[in-house]
């Protein structure tokens, strides 16, 4: 087969390349940004994505810099404790579930590329105008980074869209598609060196969308001063919100006064918030899903194929599942149209599931049912509020659908 050209060298599309290229099938990555730089905030690998990590050789590579997260702790606004269970390798996962900075993930991914692959097979300030299609391969149309005068053309075998939320291959395809779906979430995220919290190695889920919810976990190892870089995100309902951007700048100001008064005997939430370096805002958007993806020698995948609300720690993980299906799909079949239909066949309605299921029942659904439990109002003990039970079943209902629970790995 011609060269697989791969547009965009972010998570999707690296761990791609990595992918074809331990399959043997030749392959070159095109970035639109001049330089791949460690940019981002915090991220997590669930077990069914680290999987796929591993059998790609990097398992070790991603322990150096992240940290393996032991288990997942759910607050009320009141710093009450409702739910805690284990995660990854302390839950009996055969793989561990990474928190780490997207930067490091993106990092050990491009450096393993380059070693193996070779530095000329991943290009970059090549920013993706158009592809165009024969019978024979595909032409991709590229200006000298974002906004350049300099038009060039590659040819390959076939074209696979890893260009994100704002993919201009995807819009190519679908040019009428509507604005993004605003859930009425807008989020603040941010990065602090702070202490360990709880277990050092907890993610903490604390409060409701209503009046102020916030995610919590570290992201790298302690350091010689005891500290980690640990992960927040602030998260509330609010009709007000601009245009998505991952790196645009947000005001502390603009959500703290949500979070004044939790100050717990685990953490002091204000006093965390205000030590981080910089704040970046979000609104917490998704698109309808697409009826299809693959369009003869073209095809979509990771943010690019279905941007998800970014709930869940679904989407990385579901653009590296995307990039090990491509691969078995141009594996197994010789013509790669069918390849990329059968890619497409595989993995459009998973997505589908747990973009609609982000919408409204995600894996914080806990949180929401003991707030309207308890009419955001203190309990005296958790379980006059939910059971055990029914705990156990809004998370491991998440997992099933999101294809990390434990049955679902050891079949596949």
């Amino acid at each position: 087969m011609d060269d697989v050209i791969i547009v965009g060298a972010g998570i999707g599309g690296l761990t791609l390349g990595l992918a074809l290229h331990a399959a043997g099938i030749p392959c070159r990555i095109f970035e639109s940004a001049a330089e791949i730089k460690a940019i981002g905030v915090g991220i997590n690998l669930l077990p069914h994505a680290t999987k796929e990590l591993a059998a790609l050789g990097l398992e070790q590579a991603l322990a150096n810099v992240a940290i393996a997260t032991s288990d997942a702790t759910f607050f009320n606004r009141f710093g009450q404790l409702i739910y805690q269970e284990p995660l990854g390798c302390a839950a009996g996962y055969e793989h561990p579930q990474f928190s780490v900075h997207r930067g490091d993930l993106q990092m050990v991914l491009r450096d393993a590329f380059v070693a193996r692959a070779g530095a000329d097979c991943l290009v970059t300030n090549h920013h993706c105008l158009a592809v165009e299609q024969d019978e024979t391969g595909i032409s991709a149309i590229f200006s000298d980074g974002p906004g350049g005068a300099s038009r060039s053309t590659v040819r390959g075998g076939v074209a696979i869209a890893c260009d994100g939320i704002n993919s201009a291959v995807r819009k190519q395809f679908f040019p009428d598609e509507g604005e993004p779906r605003y859930s009425g979430v807008n989020m603040w995220r941010g990065v602090t060196r702070w202490q360990p919290i709880l277990s050092g190695a907890s993610m903490v889920r604390a409060g409701w969308l209503s009046h102020g919810k916030m995610v919590i976990y570290p992201i790298r190892p302690t350091g010689a001063d005891g500290l980690q870089l640990v992960n927040w995100v602030a998260e509330i309902e609010t009709p007000v919100y601009r245009k998505r951007d991952w790196n645009r700048t947000g005001s502390r100001e603009d959500f703290i006064g949500a979070f004044a008064d939790w100050h717990f005997d685990w953490l002091d939430v204000p006093a965390f918030i205000r030590a981080s370096d910089s704040v970046l805002e979000f609104p917490m958007v998704d698109q309808d899903p697409l009826p299809r993806w693959s369009f003869g020698r073209v095809t979509l995948l990771g943010d690019a194929a279905h941007p998800m609300v970014p709930r869940g720690s679904n989407g990385a993980g579901q653009a590296i599942l995307d990039a090990r299906a491509l691969t078995s799909a141009l594996l197994g079949h010789g013509d790669p149209v069918a390849a990329l239909a059968a890619y497409e066949k595989q993995r459009l309605e998973a997505t589908t599931r747990i973009v609609l299921t982000n919408r409204t029942n995600p894996p914080d659904a806990i949180l929401r049912e003991v707030f309207q439990r308890t009419r955001d109002q203190p309990f005296a003990a958790i379980d006059d509020v939910i059971s055990r039970e029914e705990l156990l079943a809004l998370s491991e209902g998440y997992k099933k659908i999101a294809g990390y629970s434990k049955e679902a790995l050891r079949t596949r």
